[in-house]
């Protein structure tokens, strides 16, 4: 009895010998790999790289210290951003490189006004005069509700009767005058203003 191949593998051409001398491989051919572009996009960052090294490494070593202790002298000067962007069609022209100019500035910080004691605010809360709000005069628009603004002056926090010094309910506008050391309570007012 004798062995026969099917028909459907492909059969070796005559005299084409494999790795064992057993005939040409059988299966299917595999096309050779492409080298992406990251091939050719990597030699030209590589190249690149080679180039600014050596223009700066060129020259002489007193020139660059002269340049140097310049430098320091006439302040920041601007800087170049060089970017090559690569095209994404794989094309054979070189992309050209973006220039970016940079200007380096140092900034003077603007002066702050001190933080200190207020010289408005709100018509409701309790105030040390020369800590929380400035010793002066100050006006209100008046009630901030149905109910009448109400403010007292007083020589301590404790809240005893004892330590009012005066007090107003206000149905309009008014004015207080505050000493530093008091302590100033509001209710229901509106925004309190300095005016003197």
């Amino acid at each position: 009895m004798s062995f026969q191949q099917p028909s459907s593998f492909p059969q070796p051409g005559p005299g084409a010998q494999g790795p064992f001398g057993l005939g040409a491989p059988t299966g299917p051919v595999r096309p050779p790999k492409q080298r992406g572009p990251w091939l050719k996009y990597g030699a030209v960052a590589l190249v690149s790289l080679f180039i600014g090294v050596g223009i700066g490494s060129s020259g002489d070593g007193s020139a660059a210290s002269e340049n140097a202790a310049a430098d320091t002298k006439s302040g920041p000067r601007p800087t170049a951003t060089v970017t090559e962007t690569a095209e994404a069609d794989g094309g054979g022209a070189k992309p050209a490189p973006t220039v970016t100019e940079t200007e380096t500035v140092t900034a003077k910080p603007k002066k702050t006004k001190e933080p200190g004691p207020a010289t408005s605010f709100s018509g409701e809360g309790e105030y040390v005069v020369g800590e929380d709000i400035k010793a002066g005069t100050y006006k209100t628009a008046g009630a901030d509700g149905d109910f009448g603004c109400y403010w007292e002056r007083a020589k301590d926090a404790s809240g005893e009767f004892g330590s009012i010094i005066a007090n107003n309910n206000l149905n309009g506008p008014g004015r207080v005058t505050l000493n530093t050391g008091e302590y100033f309570k509001t209710n229901r007012c509106q925004e309190w203003k300095r005016v003197g």
